[in-house]
Order: structure tokens, then C-alpha cells, then sequence
């Protein structure tokens, strides 16, 4: 299944949901999946436990996923989507404001994508069901993992803001700002994951360096 904006695909489900009815059954099981990891460690979360809070037969919670790790690795996934819808609206938002003559001209561009792009991080830190843990990607390490979430999350980002980053040069300068937009998020997730260490909503200078030092950074390819 593909993301809503063209992102990356969710991992497979043991059966898609086609009607109504079973996609609303399958986002119970995922918001019980959430509100659960903000009350017990990954350790102790079970599918019995998901189906008991979500309400549904716990075969339910199987047609779905093969076990725990399939349904948070799915959450993940979701968390990703809701980022990047959460990313456009406030995008839209603000040219729209552009437009009208009530916002900058022509927006922010890419500083301002940016910007966006770590308050909504912050925003989903702060109050998302399941995200402290989960985050875009297993909170268990695996030995061979399929997929690094940082790079998930940096192509699904750069897809997204493609008509802000976008230079218009050769493939070459393409790669270097593919390589760059990854660099960027790695810092910024090690950044931060510091700020929270140091404050539980995420100390503010820390938080304001970490814009700047991504401004500072990006402006070598995108400028």
C-alpha cells in the first residue's frame, strides 16, 4: 500500500481492508496499538491486550498483522503519513496566507519548509498516541533490519517538499542533495532526541540551534 502523497509503501498487511467498515476496525487496532505504548513497554504490549482496547475480536487483530511487531511496524508507517499530511496542510496554509497578502511573498521557501518540518516533528513528540516510542520505525533494534527509518523518512521528505527544493540541475547535484537531505535528518533526529534527554517538551535552545544549524547546512545545495 502506498502512502497518501506517493510516500513509501506500508509494510504488506495479511489482508487489505477493502470496505469501510474493516479499514475503520483496522485504525481501532492501530490507535489501541498507540495509546497502549504510552502505558506499557513494547515488551508487555500483546495482540490480546491491542484487541481488548481496541474492542474487537482478537482474530481481528490477526487477519491483519502476523504478531506485535508486524502491527508496530504498521503504526510507523502511519506516523510517517500523518507527518507528511501534517507538513502539507501548514505548507498549504501558509502560501495560501502568501496568496492572499496576509503572509511573506511567496512563502518561506525552503528555510520555511524546514522550520515546518521540525515543529511538526515536535508537535507529534509532544502529543501523538504511541510516538515517543515508535517514532517512523521499530523500537525494537533488529540485527538485519529491512529498512532504515531515517532514510524513509528523508526520501519521503524530499518527495514532499520537491517544488521547494527542487534546483533544476544535473543529476549529479540531484544525488548530492539526495545524500544532504538524509545527512540533515540523521542530525536533526540525534539533535533532537538531546533536546528531549534535556527537557520533556524539548529544550527550546537546543531545538532553535538544530533550525539553524539545518539552514546552515541546506543552504549549500538549495541556495
Amino acid at each position: 500500500m502506498i502512502g497518501q502523497d506517493g510516500g513509501v509503501p506500508i509494510p504488506p498487511l495479511r489482508r487489505h481492508p477493502v470496505q469501510r467498515r474493516s479499514a475503520e476496525r483496522l485504525g481501532r487496532i492501530l490507535d489501541a496499538c498507540a495509546e497502549l505504548l504510552d502505558e506499557i513497554s513494547y515488551e508487555e504490549l500483546s495482540t490480546r491486550a491491542v484487541a481488548e482496547r481496541a474492542n474487537v475480536p482478537i482474530g481481528s487483530v490477526y487477519r491483519f498483522f502476523s504478531n506485535k511487531r508486524a502491527m508496530a511496524e504498521a503504526l510507523a508507517h502511519r506516523n510517517l503519513d500523518e507527518y507528511a499530511e501534517r507538513i502539507t496542510r501548514r505548507l498549504a496554509a501558509s502560501d495560501a496566507a502568501a496568496a492572499s497578502g496576509s503572509g511573506p511573498d511567496g512563502g518561506g521557501g525552503w528555510r520555511e519548509a524546514m522550520d515546518v518540518v521540525v515543529d511538526e516533528y515536535l508537535a507529534m513528540k509532544r502529543g501523538a498516541p504511541g510516538f515517543a516510542l515508535i517514532e517512523f520505525g521499530h523500537p525494537v533494534p533488529a540485527t538485519a533490519p529491512p529498512e532504515q527509518p531515517n532514510h524513509l523518512v528523508a526520501d519521503r521528505l524530499r518527495t514532499l517538499l520537491a517544488d521547494r527544493l527542487r534546483t533544476g540541475a544535473d543529476e549529479a547535484t540531484e544525488e548530492r542533495l539526495r545524500v544532504a537531505f538524509l545527512l540533515a535528518v540523521e542530525a536533526a533526529d540525534a539533535l533532537l532526541r538531546l533536546a528531549f534527554r534535556m527537557d520533556p517538551e524539548g529544550d527550546p535552545a537546543i531545538v532553535a540551534e538544530t533550525k539553524e544549524l539545518l539552514r546552515a547546512y541546506l543552504a549549500r545545495v538549495l541556495d
